[in-house]
C-alpha cells in the first residue's frame, strides 16, 4: 500500500514539476507579447508579404533583429559568396524577437541564422538586465530548434558605441552572459566583435558611426561583414567537412 502511494505521489510530483517547468518557458515572452504587438505587428505583417511574394535564395544566410540589420544596405556585397535573407526592424529587442520568432524565422529555408539585437540596455527606467538579456536569447534559440534542430545559430556581440557608453559595463556583462549561453547551446555561436569598434583608448571609434553615434556607417558595416563572413567561413567549412 505505502508503495503504491509512494509511487503514485511520485508521478503526481513528476507532472507538477514538468508543468512548472513548461509555465516558465511560456512565462519568459508572455509579459512582453503586449508591447512586441502595439510596436511591430506591421511590420511583421510586411514580413509576411515578403515571405509569400519573395523567392529565398538557396542556401541562404538569414539575418534577423534590430535596425542595424535593417538598414545593412550593403549586406549582400559584405557578406558575399553568401546569399542573404534580410529581416530587420528597426529599434527591436531581444523581447520582441523572442515574441516574433516563429513569424521570422520559420517561414525561411536557410543554410544559418544570424541573430543581432541591441536595445535592451539603453540607459532607459526600462532596462532589462543582462540575466534577462541572456534569458530571451536561450528563449529564441529554443523556439528556433523546434524546427530546426541542426542550423547553425550565430550570434553578433552587441556593439560598443558613444550614444550609449554610459551603460556598457552593463553591456558588457550581457555580452558576456550571451556568450557563456552560446558556449553551452548545440550548435550556437558567439561572433565576437566589440574590439574591431574600440580604438587605443579602449573608447569607442567614432569614425566608424553615423551622426546618431549608434548605427554604423558603410566603413563599419565592412568590418561587420568581415567578422561575419570569416566565422561563417570557419563554422560552415568546419561542419561540412567532418
Amino acid at each position: 500500500m505505502n508503495k503504491s502511494v509512494n509511487f503514485r505521489t511520485g508521478n503526481l510530483l513528476t507532472v507538477s514539476l514538468l508543468i512548472v517547468v513548461l509555465l516558465a518557458s511560456c512565462s519568459v515572452t508572455r509579459k512582453y507579447q503586449k508591447e512586441a504587438s502595439e510596436k511591430w505587428s506591421s511590420d511583421i505583417i510586411i514580413f509576411e508579404q515578403q515571405d509569400q511574394s519573395e523567392t529565398d535564395p538557396e542556401n541562404a544566410i538569414l539575418f534577423a533583429g534590430s535596425s542595424s540589420i535593417r538598414l545593412w544596405s550593403t549586406l549582400k556585397e559584405d557578406v558575399t559568396p553568401y546569399p542573404v535573407i534580410q529581416r530587420g526592424f528597426g529599434g527591436s529587442k531581444f523581447s520582441d524577437l523572442a515574441v516574433y520568432a516563429k513569424e521570422i524565422v520559420y517561414p525561411h529555408q536557410f543554410r544559418a541564422l544570424i541573430i543581432f539585437e541591441a536595445n535592451d540596455i539603453t540607459g532607459s527606467a526600462t532596462d532589462k538586465s543582462p540575466g534577462e538579456v541572456a534569458t530571451l536569447f536561450r528563449d529564441i534559440v529554443r523556439t528556433v530548434r523546434k524546427k530546426y534542430p541542426e542550423k547553425p545559430i550565430f550570434l553578433i556581440e552587441i556593439t560598443p558605441t558613444k550614444s550609449r557608453w554610459q551603460v556598457w559595463p552593463k553591456i558588457m556583462e550581457a555580452n558576456r552572459l550571451l556568450k557563456e549561453s552560446c558556449r553551452k547551446l548545440h550548435k550556437t555561436y558567439f561572433v565576437e566583435t566589440s574590439s574591431a569598434y574600440l580604438n587605443e583608448n579602449g573608447e569607442p571609434r567614432n569614425e566608424l558611426f553615423i551622426k546618431d553615434m549608434l548605427h554604423q556607417n558603410h566603413e563599419g558595416y565592412k568590418i561587420w561583414g568581415d567578422l561575419v563572413r570569416h566565422k561563417l567561413d570557419q563554422v560552415l567549412n568546419q561542419s561540412e567537412t567532418k
